[in-house]
């Protein structure tokens, strides 16, 4: 860690600390409007968009920290992706949700349930490993199964659109399904990225 000789708003861990754990409360009730009767989507969408809003008003209040303070525990430009990228992660969860009940899905893939499990592991452990920001270390775990992660989910996105494109379905559906799939890759790349981003400002702090 290199020595600092100016002292340093150290908020900013909280605040990034904050908005990780929002993540958690997003892919959970992303899951459960999945998982639930289509008639019962509505609520549970609304709850996600609430979340969504909230951690919007989390990173506005990163930026606001940024513009109030000269001396930032690490480069700014690194807090400021962070907090773009979880904010990120949220906007495509949100997205997911609002299309499936825009498009009034019924029955979802098996597979889509798999991706958005990633996503509530993505979640969990960028929650875990956000607060080790503050001393910079025991990270490396987290940079590495994020990755792994990512990885499994770009396999079951590649089957999943390999099975919706083989023939069956209407080609409407497939349309709305890939919209769907689309936005929940989407979130576990931004995931990735806030995890590439936590290696870059560790290797350039040790």
């Amino acid at each position: 860690m290199r020595l600092r000789l100016t002292p340093t708003n150290t908020t900013f861990f909280d605040l990034l600390a904050g908005s990780a754990q929002q993540l958690v409360g997003g892919a959970d009730l992303l899951s459960r409007l999945l998982a639930a009767e289509p008639a019962d989507r509505k609520p549970l969408a609304a709850e996600l968009r609430d979340a969504e809003h909230a951690a919007d008003e989390s990173t506005h209040e990163i930026m606001r920290r940024l513009n109030q303070t000269f001396v930032t525990p690490f480069d700014r430009h690194d807090i400021y992706g962070l907090a773009s990228g979880l904010d990120d992660c949220m906007d495509h969860m949100e997205e997911a949700g609002d299309l499936v009940v825009l498009y009034q899905v019924g029955t979802l893939p098996n597979r889509v349930h798999k991706q958005v499990d990633v996503l509530r592991r993505c979640a969990e452990i960028t929650a875990e490993a956000m607060p080790r920001l503050r001393s910079m270390k025991d990270l490396a775990d987290y940079w590495v199964e994020i990755n792994r992660l990512e990885n499994e989910a770009d396999k079951s996105y590649r089957k999943l659109l390999a099975e919706m494109f083989r023939g069956g379905m209407d080609p409407m559906d497939v349309l709305r399904l890939k919209d769907i799939v689309d936005a929940l890759e989407a979130a576990a790349d931004s995931f990735e990225s806030v995890a590439n981003l936590v290696e870059t400002i560790a290797l350039k702090e040790s």
